[in-house]
């Protein structure tokens, strides 16, 4: 038999899959209650409206829709998308804009256009693992700085661009942040754009959140914020609209999209029509922030049930959590103990999943003490019923 260890190329060796995926394949078990994907709630689909409206596209549009397309996106689509973006004061007149089958492409494109072999790319400590394995695949350094309630540590981001000073790239989620649920403040925006500046650093804003706010103040995004042209804005439909219709957008400098374009080209051509056109139908027949406000008083209501949750059934002392103003997520941290994989064992035996830190983590064979929790895709019934059997696998242990 082939030994195909043998064949791999250099750059996916060290990669390793994600934990959330290789734990979707142990869920097959439909007593499972899952804390650990980053799925939408999936009872806020719009099946029905969209089953209309792929209808009609299909029976009075079937050429443009099941055709090739442009690969820069849907004009219209690419409207919309400028749309959702001048929503987050994050576009601005002679950006450019690609339309990408999900954001995720966005992020893997715009690092192949731009990182080099040993380039250093300054990076969230924990972040997502998605856009972490793209990086990895450009065989660069990955520098991580910690994340604190309000964001990054910003003296330990000095720290690392003094220790990198040819640092090319910062990649951040600064909005309801994938791990940790936290958010960057303003002060903190304002300071990594002054260092951006200082130090000469292209900035990745990663933004699938930032609609799914449930409490607090709106904050500028820094794509809003930038005065030099730095920021990269990665946008989503996934989080409100659809995951499975894969539609994201990049926008940032037309010399930049360019290369991105042509990159995209080769990788899948274009992103489907009849998606986009979809979406566009969407967007035009219905009230995208009505639709958008109902996923978030949801999203409250699920958080809530989970903090209460954990309040009840963790041991007390023991378990430390971030408490999200949005988003779809939140970090749960153990003092106590180093190594959170017993648990996460345990608690698959008492069929609940949760995601060890470790995989968030720039590098993934260390222990961590800490799991991510999702909110969004279990019922608020299974939501306590989990957290009340996690915080019996945690009391054993802890």
């Amino acid at each position: 038999m082939i030994n195909y260890e043998e064949y791999f190329a250099d750059r996916v060796k060290p990669m390793k899959g994600s934990a959330i995926r290789e734990m979707f394949k142990r869920m097959a078990d439909p007593e499972i209650i899952s804390l650990a994907g980053g799925n939408p709630a999936s009872e806020l689909f719009p099946a029905d409206e969209l089953s209309k409206i792929a209808g009609k596209i299909l029976m009075t549009s079937p050429t443009v829709a099941l055709q090739y397309g442009t690969t820069d996106g849907y004009p219209k689509m690419k409207d919309c998308a400028i749309a959702r973006a001048k929503e987050a004061g994050a576009y601005n007149e002679g950006d450019g804009v690609l339309i990408m089958t999900g954001a995720n492409q966005g992020i893997d494109l715009t690092a192949k256009a731009i990182i080099n072999k040993g380039d250093k790319i300054i990076v969230e400590s924990p972040s997502f693992i998605g856009s972490l394995n793209a990086f990895r695949t450009y065989e660069c350094e990955l520098v991580g700085v910690d994340v604190e309630a309000d964001g990054m540590d910003i003296s330990k981001l000095e720290e690392a661009l003094k220790a990198n000073p040819d640092a090319k790239l910062l990649y951040t989620i600064p909005t309801f942040q994938n791990p940790t649920g936290t958010t960057m403040s303003l002060k903190k925006r304002k300071k990594v754009l002054e260092l951006a500046s200082e130090y000469d650093l292209l900035i990745m804003e990663d933004n699938p959140y930032g609609d799914l706010r449930f409490a607090g103040a709106d904050l500028p995004t820094l794509k809003s914020l930038d005065t030099e042209g730095r920021v990269v804005y990665c946008g989503s439909f996934s989080k409100i609209l659809s995951p499975g219709m894969r539609l994201g957008y990049v926008i940032g400098p037309p010399k930049l999209l360019e290369k991105v374009e042509m990159l995209k080209q080769v990788n899948d051509v274009h992103t489907p029509m009849l998606t986009q056109m979809m979406c566009v139908q969407f967007m035009k027949k219905y009230d995208i922030n009505k639709y958008i406000a109902k996923n978030r008083k949801l999203y409250k209501e699920k958080c809530d049930t989970m903090i209460s949750a954990m309040e009840e059934y963790f041991p007390k002392g023991k378990v430390e959590w971030t408490v999200p103003e949005g988003g779809i997520f939140l970090w749960c941290t153990c003092p106590t103990i180093t190594d959170v994989s017993v648990v996460v064992n345990k608690a698959l035996e008492k069929k609940v999943a949760i995601v060890p830190g470790s995989n968030f983590a720039i590098d993934q064979s260390l222990p961590s003490n800490k799991f991510r929790l999702n909110f969004s895709s279990a019922s608020k019934s299974d939501i306590t019923e989990a957290i009340k059997r996690l915080g019996e696998v945690l009391t054993e242990i802890l």
